[in-house]
């Protein structure tokens, strides 16, 4: 009797740490630290759980990748995008690139262990997805990434070798995937533009994804004078990625999904800048999207100007970026 009694207060006991551990993740409106280790490394993350976050309930959850010289709180401040997700009710998982891994705090894109799918960075923060998943209620159809300059590019990475991951991206101010594949690559393409063919890197990025593949709809957002990633990267990416999708409908390079805009249009900022607004169409869909905007250099547009790397001027990259994200589940 006593043995049974134990079992029974151990089996509580357990129990109620299994509740408490499920208990203690559902804080809305609140941020929640934590790290995640694979075989490649470990690196810190901040989730924010929105305001009105409901356990039961299933919510879409934006990867939000910080740039160099910039932490998770940094770019939160910058993109306001906690407010969104109060808002919108999404969650936002926000990896930090550790200082050890990196001085300047630049996500690695460079390293050809971070291009491949199963490896280095890119892992790390699809195992920060999962876990994620495994402790809120997500809705697995509608994972988002998004960042800027590093961090953009390692979301180029991210939508090329996990299409079954991600349904949707945003490369703010950033390059292709595999732009770059040396350290002395990566200020080149900086300076100048990738030497790599986007169609190449296309074909790769499709690739990538193993047999996992899926339609890889991406906005891309770039200043004509941007100082730090030439814009010729963005107009990269944009072929790069079409020419993904070109290979995603069919699995060949048949130009099925064209290298021309199916509308373009011209607005503004009250008092602000302009921008051309890209829409490249494919079976009655939007796959890619994107905004030059007039005169600005490397910066998030719209972005809140008591932090670095804003540009209030521009349009709101914020609410631009959800409301493409908005539009698309896998």
């Amino acid at each position: 009797m006593k043995r049974s009694l134990g079992a029974f207060w151990r089996m509580g006991a357990w129990l109620l740490v299994l509740f408490a551990l499920s208990g203690s993740t559902a804080h809305a409106g609140s941020w929640v630290h934590g790290s995640y280790t694979n075989l490649w490394g470990t690196r810190g993350f901040q989730l924010w759980v929105p305001d009105g976050y409901v356990p039961g309930q299933r919510i879409p959850l934006v990867v939000g990748l910080h740039g160099c010289l910039q932490n998770p709180d940094q770019f939160a401040g910058l993109t306001r995008l906690n407010q969104k997700a109060d808002a919108e009710k999404f969650l936002v998982l926000y990896p930090n690139q550790s200082t050890t891994s990196n001085g300047t705090q630049c996500w690695n894109f460079m390293l050809a262990t971070n291009q491949e799918r199963g490896m280095g960075e890119p892992s790390i923060i699809v195992g920060m997805v999962d876990w994620v998943k495994s402790r809120y209620w997500v809705d697995g159809q509608r994972v988002y990434a998004g960042g800027v300059s590093a961090g953009a590019v390692m979301t180029s990475i991210l939508l090329s070798c996990y299409s079954d991951v991600f349904a949707a991206g945003m490369v703010g101010a950033g390059a292709m995937y595999k732009g770059a594949t040396t350290a002395s690559g990566s200020a080149y393409a900086m300076a100048f533009g990738s030497i790599y063919d986007p169609n190449a890197r296309g074909r790769d990025a499709w690739a990538c994804s193993g047999q996992r593949r899926w339609p890889v709809p991406v906005l891309v957002i770039h200043g004509t004078e941007d100082s730090v990633v030439n814009p010729i990267n963005g107009e990269q990416t944009v072929q790069q990625f079409l020419q993904t999708n070109d290979y995603g409908d069919d699995g060949r390079d048949n130009n099925s999904v064209p290298y021309a805009p199916t509308d373009v249009w011209y607005d503004s900022v009250p008092g602000g800048r302009g921008y051309y607004v890209k829409n490249y169409e494919y079976g009655g869909r939007l796959l890619v999207q994107k905004y030059e905007i007039q005169g600005m250099d490397h910066a998030w547009p719209g972005g809140d100007a008591s932090y670095p790397f804003a540009d209030p001027s521009g349009p709101d990259a914020t609410t631009i970026m959800w409301d493409f994200f908005a539009q698309h589940a896998r």
